[in-house]
């Protein structure tokens, strides 16, 4: 059987737990229009990212509460006072109570933290879920003002941290 390749899907695989794993959805490279998603904010209400003007930084994160997430959101929020005109909005499948318990404890109050539980916009239109288990894969989408991609990171092994440098360089 010959692989489809249709254009903006992807074939890509990412290492979860030591194993590869197929990643589902839309695959999207740097120039792309980032699109627009609805997800569950942590009062269970519609977030929706298009109403967010200015450039975003999508933080993508299998759960918070794990500790290579817990570190990289972290790491966001301590850098979100530097970013000038930017949002950054972590994704997870983690339930919006989980979030907001998580968000409380560890001082999160930079970074906006949504759930992609409900609807899975996220996981289909970035292509950042993990076949078969349910969870996000581990990636960061810089978006500029007009809505186009300026960084773009897959990061090939879950368990790894994404490149800091590039993805905060992408919206300075």
């Amino acid at each position: 059987m010959v692989p489809s390749h249709k254009k903006g899907r992807h074939d890509m695989k990412v290492i979860f737990k030591g194993e590869p794993v197929a990643l589902k959805g839309t695959e999207l490279k740097v120039g792309d229009k980032a699109p627009a998603f609805t997800a569950v904010a942590n009062d269970l209400s519609t977030f929706d990212s298009s109403k967010i003007k200015g450039k975003k930084l999508i933080v993508v994160v299998p759960s918070v509460d794990t500790s290579v997430c817990d570190m990289e959101v972290r790491r966001f929020n301590q850098e979100a006072g530097n970013l000038k005109d930017t949002t950054v909005i972590t994704v997870s499948m983690d339930l919006p109570f989980a979030q907001a318990r998580w968000c409380g404890a560890a001082g999160i109050d930079k970074v906006i933290t949504v759930s992609d539980f409900r609807d899975r916009e996220v996981a289909a239109k970035y292509g950042v879920e993990l076949t078969g288990y349910g969870l996000l894969a581990r990636a960061i989408f810089a978006v500029a003002a007009d809505g186009t991609l300026t960084h773009v990171e897959y990061v090939p092994n879950v368990s790894d941290h994404p490149d800091y440098e590039k993805a905060l360089a992408a919206v300075k």
